[in-house]
């Protein structure tokens, strides 16, 4: 799907806020509601926009303890690779998974509450799926940047 830049417009104000009106948005571009309406809806349609959700404050719901783990696994077959990444799937303290190259295969991103969380979580949760051959943590001490948007 082509973008026009009116596209790219409305796309960068809903990653900033989008719990604003058709309304504001409308009047911010200079379209009438209707054409703004329509405009989001062929965006959700086409599959550019995905879904909508609201960012918590980790530290207010006690998950400001990250994690960036490292994985590698034992083998690389697409059999091992399916299953590991279907039960990285179950594991609610993983926010993000990512196939990497590189020394490791994997870069988890996981929020707890504490180091003890996190020692409970590896002890019964990661280290019990099959295949993992290494694995290495890294605790995050301040977040520098931190931001779910894509610039367009």
């Amino acid at each position: 799907m082509k973008l026009d830049e009116l596209d790219k417009k409305l796309l960068n104000m809903l990653q900033e806020d989008s719990k604003k009106t058709t309304k504001q948005y409308a009047d911010a571009l200079h379209l009438s509601k209707t054409a703004v309406y329509e405009r989001i809806r062929r965006l959700e349609r086409n599959g550019v926009i995905t879904q909508y959700t609201a960012i918590l404050n980790k530290e207010k719901v006690q998950r400001d303890f990250t994690v960036l783990c490292h994985i590698r696994l034992v083998q690389h077959t697409k059999e091992n690779v399916l299953k590991f990444e279907k039960e990285i799937l179950k594991l609610d303290e993983v926010s993000e998974c990512f196939h990497v190259g590189g020394d490791y295969d994997y870069i988890l991103k996981i929020n707890v509450e504490d180091m003890q969380s996190y020692r409970e979580f590896m002890i019964t949760k990661l280290t019990a799926i099959n295949n993992i051959g290494n694995t290495q943590s890294s605790f995050v001490i301040n977040e520098v940047k931190n931001s779910p948007s894509i610039h367009i």
